[in-house]
């Protein structure tokens, strides 16, 4: 095939140092997520900051050829513009079919940090490794199972990434072969960030949960922080699913697939500060410049909501001294709830309670 035109060059893995953390069999896992008899890859003190590579599945997975050469290869992605580590990664590691697909980085121990601790990690910086990126829909999932894919194999939908001088976007074709495209501005974020979970089985890597993992919310952008409740002595923290983009519910299966540098900054809040601060959290809490993101997850949308409005109404009751009905109130009038995602087993609601109105 013809080569693709792409802009820009490929982030290959850079040496080993103090203060970075590889994409490499050793330092990471297929499809599952770390548990508390984990040793950890990295460590940090709190407050320490870690540069971390993370690879897209995208390329990887069997069902794909698991070469990313060779699939790449098929779009027009020159040899150059494809990543050292991805290949490393899919000549040497394996996956039971039973597990998912996402490859994640870690664990990382964060000093101090102990169960009924928060653990906040503030998303630093986050560079696009390669210029180009995957959409797939396959094995009858996504929010229309049995209706599409319309046929017998997946759909992987190759897409560019375009530099324009108000920001870069994907270039996505309007059907195969087509040389009219819709564009979409990139917002690039993690949508695995987590904690181990206690006890000694490793939580699958596709449904999100207390602990985090794989919960697609695309706010999770340069500037803002995830923070989660500690289970295990030194949190054992970890990211992957790097996206470059995604919409809220990301119902084709996955959005637009791409590999990420990441530096993160991560922060123990003891339990007593983070419960003057923020309440008891039993899940994750995002917070943005403008923003604090409570969440809800459940294999029920319905019930997921009613996760969220709750946690909402706990927050606003601990931060703001609000009484529960008057919080209950003011979210009916001023908050969005947003559908995170619909296609990870356990479907995510987000809520998005503007700080400024208790300024």
């Amino acid at each position: 095939m013809a080569d693709a035109n792409l802009q820009g060059s490929a982030l290959q893995p850079a040496a080993a140092a103090a203060g970075r953390l590889g994409c490499e069999p050793a330092t990471t896992f297929w499809g599952r997520l770390p548990c508390e008899d984990d040793a950890p890859v990295a460590a940090v003190p709190s407050g320490g900051v870690l540069v971390v590579d993370t690879l897209s599945h995208e390329g990887l997975l069997p069902e794909q050829g698991q070469d990313p050469v060779a699939f790449f290869g098929h779009h027009g992605v020159p040899r150059d513009l494809v990543l050292d580590d991805a290949v490393r990664f899919a000549a040497e590691c394996r996956r039971a079919p039973v597990d998912g697909p996402h490859v994640v980085t870690g664990p990382i121990r964060v000093e101090g940090a102990r169960p009924g601790d928060v653990l906040r990690i503030d998303v630093v910086r986050l560079q696009r490794r390669v210029p180009y990126g995957v959409i797939s829909n396959r094995h009858g999932r996504g929010a229309l199972p049995g209706e599409y894919p319309q046929g017998p194999d997946e759909v992987s939908v190759f897409t560019p990434v375009e530099e324009r001088a108000g920001g870069a976007v994907g270039v996505l074709p309007l059907s195969d072969g087509s040389t009219a495209a819709a564009r979409f501005r990139l917002a690039p974020f993690l949508g695995i960030m987590g904690v181990a979970v206690a006890g000694h089985e490793r939580p699958h890597s596709v449904p999100p949960g207390p602990h985090g993992g794989n919960i697609d919310v695309r706010l999770l952008v340069e500037g803002t922080a995830l923070l989660l409740p500690v289970q295990v002595d030194g949190a054992l923290a970890y990211v992957g699913d790097p996206h470059f983009a995604q919409g809220d519910g990301e119902v084709a299966l996955t959005a637009l697939e791409a590999s990420l540098r990441a530096t993160l900054r991560f922060t123990v809040l003891p339990a007593q500060e983070a419960e003057r601060e923020y309440g008891r959290l039993t899940g994750p809490l995002i917070v943005t410049p403008d923003h604090l993101v409570p969440t809800g997850m459940d294999e029920d949308l319905d019930e997921a909501l009613k996760h969220c409005v709750r946690a909402a109404i706990e927050l606003l009751h601990a931060r703001f001294g609000m009484d529960r009905a008057h919080a209950l109130a003011y979210l009916s009038a001023a908050t969005d709830f947003d559908v995170s995602q619909v296609v990870d087993r356990v479907k995510g609601v987000h809520a998005r309670i503007r700080i400024a109105d208790f300024a």
